[in-house]
């Protein structure tokens, strides 16, 4: 019997207190509100506006790529004298993204996802995932002998619009960049390819040879920003947090993080054929993809003295005969962790939405998830279903358990007429006890089985509510306007203590007088912790305990018509 206590109260405790911290990491802070910009010259001063209030670092030498075998370094880096901000920025704007090229260099510069508001009751601001205050872009050249990004600066562009935007009966939408006044004999267009619904994009440069000999030029693609929190993501000191870092392939690995102390120690190089990089934050990433056919040379590193960290590939040097035109580039994407299509663009890609050692088990769970929320639409419905359908999965070893507890029950008053013939003797109580326990045949481990059992569910439950972007912001019924987050009014939490209390009510009391204060008190601590989960993951509890009195009713009136 203490064994058996002990036992639950250990898991239990461990669980909740893993999870308390890691849901106060998550959501301990509130959200910094960003303001949405319209598609007009408005939205491009306000752009430069925020920009002059970003901090400025200088740039050194060591902000470039290096090509593989090539002694020549080639500038990689958007020059920071914010001229390059200020001269020319276009915008573009899709269903689903809207950015801001600037044409120094032609990088993305900031990037809003137009369908995941930063704040639930402001829909109309959406969040910026590429953002110039964590100095935040992703950028993109040519490298090589005859590379247009050269030590000394990034060329500039011309366009023929400030403004692009995706119609909806186009599908795709191209935006070019010109580049006049080349020295080296080539003509190149720099074209950005948007889709319809899609957070992808192409990123390519047409590079004909007009009237030289020949011309080298390799590509590259980069992410840039900071070492700091996701502007509206900052943690406290306590507990664990959302992954944030640098995600990437290796020659042994389809998924391998590295966080920013990692970089910090030692730089990551791999070339490799396929193959992609990433940056993560919670819910979001941005990654460069080169061509999957191809050999790319992979890197990340943190720059000396300064709280940069530059991660992106290159390509192999691409020798370009007179007369000829070659078309070089990779794919960007910036948007949701959304698993199914993060496959379809690169092998391992997919992994970034990461649920962790438990990814076996939540995997199952969000398919289940997905499947009962395509029924019902609602996915607080479909976390009712789903615990169901685990309760269900799980009934046979819950039965088991249920009949234990019950002669247990009817074991206790045989119990008491053992401790009081026994006294302070323990060890002689202990050895009656387990022989009338092996006389009845009753197990007091029985009831830990079910309950450990959960705890891997329940935590995997978690990251699948952590990391899965479908159930951010998700609505359920009457106050619960997002599953993601705690109950505001801790009605969820009150009735999971509640049901918890009674579950306890219903098993045997421990014979010793200490362990069963403790053990009474464990729904309320149980209900403390509750307070900062999830309102999803906190309606599981809910509905498991409720459907645990129901099946132990049942077990339980059972025995007693079979005597």
């Amino acid at each position: 019997m203490d064994i058996q206590r002990i036992v639950i109260f250990i898991g239990l405790a461990i669980t909740g207190y893993l999870l308390a911290f890691n849901w106060q990491q998550d959501y301990g802070n509130g959200s910094t509100r960003l303001a949405d910009e319209a598609t007009s010259p408005q939205q491009i001063e306000d752009f430069q506006d925020r920009l002059a209030a970003v901090p400025v670092a200088p740039v050194t030498e060591d902000d470039i790529p290096t090509l593989v075998n090539d002694n020549q370094k080639s500038a990689a880096v958007l020059k920071e004298d914010r001229q390059g901000f200020q001269d020319q920025l276009i915008t573009v704007k899709t269903d689903v993204l809207k950015v801001s090229i600037n044409l120094l260099g032609g990088d993305i510069a900031e990037a809003s996802l137009l369908k995941y508001p930063t704040l639930i009751d402001e829909p109309e601001n959406p969040l910026t995932l590429l953002d110039p205050r964590n100095l935040y872009s992703a950028q993109s050249g040519l490298l090589g002998p005859d590379g247009t990004d050269k030590p000394g600066g990034r060329p500039t562009y011309i366009t023929d619009r400030r403004q692009y935007s995706l119609a909806s009966s186009d599908g795709e939408l191209v935006v070019p960049l010109r580049l006049q006044d080349t020295d080296n004999g080539l003509n190149i267009v720099k074209e950005f390819v948007f889709r319809e619904g899609d957070y992808l994009v192409d990123v390519r440069y047409r590079i004909r040879n007009a009237d030289r000999d020949s011309a080298k030029v390799a590509f590259y693609g980069q992410i840039r920003r900071n070492g700091q929190e996701p502007i509206g993501q900052e943690s406290n000191s306590m507990g664990m947090q959302p992954f944030v870092g640098v995600a990437t392939r290796t020659e042994d690995d389809l998924y391998q993080k590295y966080t920013p102390d990692d970089l910090e120690e030692e730089s990551f190089k791999v070339s490799l054929t396929g193959g992609y990089i990433a940056f993560l934050q919670h819910y979001f990433l941005s990654a460069w993809v080169p061509d999957q056919d191809s050999a790319s040379n992979f890197y990340a590193r943190k720059l000396k003295d300064r709280d940069i960290y530059v991660l992106g590939f290159t390509s192999d040097l691409v020798e370009i005969a007179s007369g000829e035109t070659e078309v070089l580039g990779g794919s960007f994407y910036m948007g949701p962790k959304n698993m199914e299509r993060l496959d379809e663009i690169a092998e391992g890609l997919g992994l970034t939405v990461d649920y962790g050692f438990l990814w076996w088990l939540a995997q199952p769970l969000f398919t289940g998830l997905t499947f009962f929320h395509s029924l019902v639409n609602n996915w607080g419905y479909a976390i009712i279903l789903l615990t169901i359908l685990v309760k269900t999965l799980l009934y046979p070893l819950s039965a088991a358990s249920f009949k234990s507890m019950a002669k247990m029950r009817k074991l206790q008053p045989e119990m008491a007429r053992l401790k009081e013939r026994f006294g302070d003797d323990k060890q002689k109580f202990s050895q009656a006890m387990m022989e009338m326990y092996k006389k009845e045949g009753a197990n007091p481990l029985g009831g830990c089985l079910p309950i450990l059992l959960q705890m891997p569910v329940f935590l995997a439950l978690y990251w699948t509510l952590m990391e899965s972007v479908e159930l951010r912001h998700a609505p359920f019924i009457l106050w619960i306007n997002d599953l993601s987050v705690m109950d505001p009014y801790f009605v969820l939490p009150i009735l999971m203590g509640i049901s918890m209390y009674l579950t306890q009510m219903m098993q045997p009391e421990p014979p010793d007088p200490i362990q069963a204060k403790v053990f009474k008190f464990l729904p309320v601590m149980m209900t403390f912790f509750f307070l900062w989960f999830p309102a999803g993951l906190v309606l599981y509890w809910l509905i498991n305990n409720i459907l645990s009195v129901l099946q132990q009713l049942y077990v339980t009136r059972s025995l007693e018509k079979t005597g």
